[in-house]
């Protein structure tokens, strides 16, 4: 059976699909020793697929992480600024890992990590639904206000989709979305007069953070990936 060239790039760990289509229109994969500028090619796996003369295999083993973000990282490769990032506190072998969506500098709690780009993608993406669960806290709120972001909002120019919100205590707040647009709480609640104080991350569609401590990383076990994602995976 055959696929997509980028689909296979991104299951062989290179990059997402599409990161693997701009490698694709740059020019330096080949198949079979023949360069592909076009991310509308098929590949049966077959083949000798290279990047940049490295050649790609694909990864038939899914592999799926929860890891517990620390305050102050930046989630990326490498920050321009200097500033720590997840790749920095995580041990060495799991730097090849990608991320699923992001957390911000100041934002703690559960970011997954998978050496399978293309299930990174598909569970990053607003149309699939996979709602992210978070516990802000603030100095104040009124539930006039927050019945304001319950409702969607627009702000800047940007529309933001309503939110799941549920009061705790007087400080915190559970909240609950699909989309996940940069930023979004703390601009949708310093919109209705409650900055965040904290942002702490607990869920991931059906992944839960518990009590894994901060800093630490532990392989979710491949029943819960087949069971949850299985429909991604075959996307």
């Amino acid at each position: 059976m055959s696929e997509r060239l980028a689909k296979y790039l991104a299951n062989s760990g290179i990059s997402s699909r599409r990161g693997a289509e701009d490698l694709i229109k740059s020019g330096v994969v080949t198949v079979d020793g023949k360069i592909i500028d076009t991310p509308v090619f098929f590949v049966k796996g077959t083949e000798k697929i290279c990047v940049n003369g490295r050649e790609a295999k694909k990864i038939n083993d899914t592999k799926l992480y929860m890891f517990h973000k620390p305050i102050n990282t930046m989630t990326t490769t490498k920050d321009p600024m200097g500033r720590k990032t997840i790749y920095d506190v995580l041990d060495k072998k799991y730097k090849n890992l990608k991320y699923i969506g992001r957390l911000d500098f100041n934002t703690t709690g559960l970011l997954l990590l998978t050496n399978n780009g293309d299930l990174a993608r598909q569970m990053s993406l607003p149309k699939n639904h996979i709602e992210r669960t978070y516990i802000a806290t603030v100095d104040k709120y009124s539930n006039d206000k927050l019945n304001v972001a319950r409702r969607g909002v627009v702000v800047d120019g940007v529309k933001y989709r309503p939110m799941k919100i549920e009061t705790i205590d007087e400080h915190n707040l559970k909240l609950t979305l699909q989309e996940g647009k940069k930023n979004e709480i703390r601009i949708v609640l310093k919109h209705i007069g409650s900055p965040v104080k904290a942002l702490h991350r607990i869920s991931y569609g059906p992944i839960l953070l518990g009590s894994l401590g901060v800093g630490k990383i532990l392989e979710i076990d491949k029943k819960t990936i087949d069971g949850c994602f299985k429909k991604l995976l075959e996307s």
